[in-house]
């Protein structure tokens, strides 16, 4: 047996790695043809809910929105129907990704407080009726590799000593580890919320997200040899999956930056204050760094311009899930405008304390 802090040098890590690319090689393709896409948002939000409500495994929560997409890329259904489509998809998968335990029952599924205004009421028959009919549809086939399927293998070397912060040695290696699964999870859950997404190999998305990370919390370089190797991508296969991304990131620190601007006055300054103090760097290069790196500031802001001079001080902002009453108009799509990626950072900015 391998040693447990070195599972993926061992051989079985590899080889399941490589099964899942090989699978990933044949995965349907995505058309993007339903016309109910305009309502692909809600219902994935409507799968993240209820997974978090039975805290399934990210790799479930993933399947069930694939699965989605493709049923809807072949079907044309109703509103109502596609509420029992969602709820079927995150069933199947957590049978094929969960213990059965974790399962979700279906009294527990209708006692949700969602499922009442929604007005639905699921039956056994109902439910065993349209999980065949998916499973006829992937021709019972669940084996479909998503981005949270590579993530794990992916984060075993996302992080290494020798990787510089801000251009200076770490000096807390298992709190730079804790940030980047923080943040590979949020950008994650940022890839299920656009199907625009669905246009990139999902090993290619895990990646982005890796790439992702490191850029925001200022790790150079930003794609190094080890991590082309494990992967088989090279910095430039990935720019624009990052970018996307970085712009869907941006986007959700500006709405939680509007929500903080309408907090009491006291709050309101203490944003103000640290607008300043992160600021002051966004100009610097990295020969002007200080020797001693400024404190983690307490309200970061982040302003619509180039990654090159874009920072962050505290963990990953939530994506802000829609609940179930919400209008079913979807997210825009993630704009189509160009981020300048880098492969550093020229911000001072600390995300974490070194």
């Amino acid at each position: 047996m391998e040693l447990e802090d070195q599972w993926w040098k061992g051989q079985l890590a590899a080889d399941i790695y490589q099964a899942l690319r090989y699978k990933e090689l044949k995965l349907p393709s995505f058309k993007g043809q339903s016309p109910q896409l305009n309502l692909r948002r809600y219902f994935a939000d409507l799968i993240a809910i209820v997974s978090n409500r039975f805290r399934l495994c990210p790799t479930a929560r993933h399947l069930a929105v694939y699965l989605l997409d493709l049923f809807m890329d072949r079907y044309d259904v109703t509103v109502q129907q596609l509420h029992m489509v969602s709820l079927s998809c995150l069933l199947l998968a957590s049978k094929f990704e969960e213990r059965e335990d974790r399962v979700p029952k279906l009294e527990t599924l209708n006692n949700l407080g969602c499922m009442s205004s929604m007005n639905l009421v699921l039956t056994k028959q109902g439910l065993l009726h349209m999980e065949l009919l998916l499973l006829e549809t992937f021709q019972w086939n669940l084996y479909l590799p998503t981005a949270a399927h590579f993530t794990d293998y992916y984060l075993s070397i996302a992080v290494h000593e020798g990787d510089l912060h801000d251009g200076w040695p770490m000096t807390c290696l298992e709190k730079t580890k804790l940030y980047m699964a923080k943040y590979v999870d949020y950008f994650l859950e940022v890839s299920l919320q656009d199907h625009v997404f669905l246009c990139f190999a999902p090993s290619l998305v895990a990646a982005a997200c890796v790439a992702a990370s490191r850029l925001i919390l200022h790790l150079s370089p930003t794609w190094p040899p080890r991590l082309q190797r494990l992967t088989g991508y090279a910095w430039e296969n990935l720019i624009p999956c990052t970018e996307k991304l970085l712009i869907a990131h941006d986007s959700d620190v500006k709405e939680a930056n509007k929500q903080k601007c309408q907090q009491p006055n006291q709050q309101q300054q203490q944003g103000q204050t640290a607008y300043h103090t992160s600021a002051q760097y966004l100009n610097r290069t990295n020969a002007q760094y200080p020797q001693q790196a400024p404190q983690p500031v307490t309200a970061p802001n982040h302003l619509p311009a180039s990654y090159l001079s874009h920072s962050t001080a505290n963990g990953p902002q939530s994506i802000n899930t829609q609940t179930i009453s919400t209008s079913l108009d979807p997210k825009s799509n993630i704009p189509n405008r160009a981020f300048q990626v880098s492969m550093h950072y020229t911000c001072a900015a600390p995300c974490f304390d070194r």
